[in-house]
């Protein structure tokens, strides 16, 4: 799993195992690692360093000797002459690089005007290198992060580079793994320095192919059957939405629970049984509930009647309108940011310039865990580190695609995991599953239901890729 960590963390780890290294060797370790990550840049091509204050700069101004060493030339541009690392700007001279007064027609460019120490937004010269950037287009490099970003909150505060590729050391940032900065940080590679055994628990984790032991708990045993397995609920759909409980119904059959109730109107039920003939109709004992999905004017109604059964339960689309003051029960709620704007009396725009900060504030104030749609969707959770998805394609963003998820969860809850992984590891593969049938080109929600078990079978087998 992708760790990330705040920079208090990172720097109280930097400064630890500092003090058990000889001088300056932390800095050489970023500079080497950050070098070898340059090898794309050919021989006899110019680099432009964009240098600012401090480590980070000196941390480019070392790597920018070992560039030098194979046949790249490297230009620099320092952004406060009394303020660059004098030993980096000493051993870069030295071995060949130039200062230059202003950006020119470079086609590599090193950003490396601040580091996670800076706060967020850029001004003057460096606001100046910024647009140049946007204009010019140069293939941009940002070192540990891409200068200007709100790196703990993860927000874009105003000017910002906008890099190709982030090389970051230690551990991730939260500004590399979650949206809007991570849209700044192309793609990112992690230099291992050794701050491993200084660092706490991460702020932020991201699901990786290699974390099916996440289901290790749900995996049905010799002995198991359609209760053990867990029965999931679903109150889903409407005559308006009557997919919606189709595909909600899909989702949770690609899931671990054993069993699924479907609670609706007369007509509805009986066309779900139709599709679906292992649904059972009508409500009973359930180990978990998702409620909301297509929902129509009764969404209010379903839900008091899920919470009166004290189990967990998800909470989707139209049910998200009828909030209690706080959950008694495990709750995930699964809102896309304008939902989730309206749920906190605020704005879309907002939600999405801080996605970070709004899902955590939900996740206070309903006492819930909150799983926020998106290109980088967030499921958070207080205490715990936020968790952030990185699977899937800009394709998912299709009709019915929330309704699967719904259900996958739901039936994830079912089985037994909290609401944290259950809403993590839906995301994770239900994005998976979207890659699987088409990674280029559309699909539907459907297709992404039917995909699934296959996903899960791979994920749990270590063969997802």
């Amino acid at each position: 799993m992708l760790s990330a960590h705040t920079v208090g963390d990172i720097r109280a780890a930097e400064e630890a195992l500092a003090a058990t290294l000889p001088d300056g060797e932390l800095m050489q370790r970023a500079a080497r690692g950050l070098a070898d990550r340059l090898a794309l840049i050919p021989a006899g091509d110019v680099v432009l360093c964009l240098v600012g204050p401090g480590n980070n700069g000196g941390d480019a101004l070392f790597a920018a000797t070992h560039l030098l060493d194979r046949g790249v030339r490297v230009d620099l541009c320092l952004l406060d002459d009394a303020k660059v690392h004098p030993a980096g700007l000493a051993a870069a001279t030295a071995a060949g690089a130039q200062v230059v007064p202003a950006p020119g027609g470079q086609r590599w460019c090193l950003d490396a005007i601040f580091g996670i120490g800076a706060r967020g937004g850029l001004s003057g010269k460096a606001a100046e290198w910024a647009t140049w950037i946007d204009e010019s287009l140069p293939y941009v490099v940002a070192v540990d992060v891409p200068s200007g970003v709100d790196v703990d909150g993860a927000t874009l505060p105003s000017a910002y580079v906008r890099a190709d590729t982030t090389v970051t050391f230690g551990t991730y940032k939260a500004a590399l793994l979650a949206d809007p900065a991570a849209t700044a940080a192309g793609t990112t590679t992690l230099v291992d320095i050794g701050l491993a055994p200084h660092l706490p628990s991460p702020s932020i984790e991201a699901i990786e192919a290699s974390d099916g032991h996440l289901l290790d708990a749900v995996l049905p045993g010799e002995s198991a059957h359609k209760y053990s397995r867990g029965v999931v609920g679903i109150a889903a759909g409407s005559e308006q939405y009557a997919g919606a409980a189709h595909l909600c119904v899909a989702g949770a059959q690609a899931g671990p629970a054993g069993m699924i109730r479907f609670v609706g109107s007369t007509g509805l039920t009986q066309r779900v049984v139709d599709r679906a003939p292992e649904v059972v109709a009508g409500r009973s004992r359930v180990q978990a509930w998702v409620v909301g999905p297509g929902g129509g004017d009764d969404a209010e109604a379903q839900l008091a009647m899920a919470l009166e059964d004290g189990v967990p339960v998800v909470v989707d689309a139209s049910a998200l309108q009828h909030l209690p003051d706080t959950f008694d029960v495990p709750a995930l709620l699964t809102p896309h940011a304008g939902e989730l704007a309206t749920m906190l009396g605020t704005t879309r725009e907002q939600v999405e310039a801080d996605p970070l900060g709004h899902a955590t504030a939900a996740a206070g104030r309903w006492n819930a865990t909150v799983l926020l749609k998106g290109r980088r969707t967030l499921v958070a959770q207080v205490g715990a580190p936020t968790r952030v998805n990185r699977s899937g394609s800009p394709w998912l963003g299709t009709a019915g695609a929330g309704d699967v998820l719904a259900g996958f969860a739901g039936s994830l809850l079912a089985a037994g995991l909290d609401p944290r992984d259950a809403g993590s590891v839906a995301a994770y593969l239900h994005g998976m599953a979207a890659v699987q049938v088409n990674p280029d080109g559309p699909i539907v929600a459907t297709d992404v239901a039917y995909e699934l078990p296959a996903t899960v079978a791979a994920f749990i087998q270590g063969s997802l890729a």
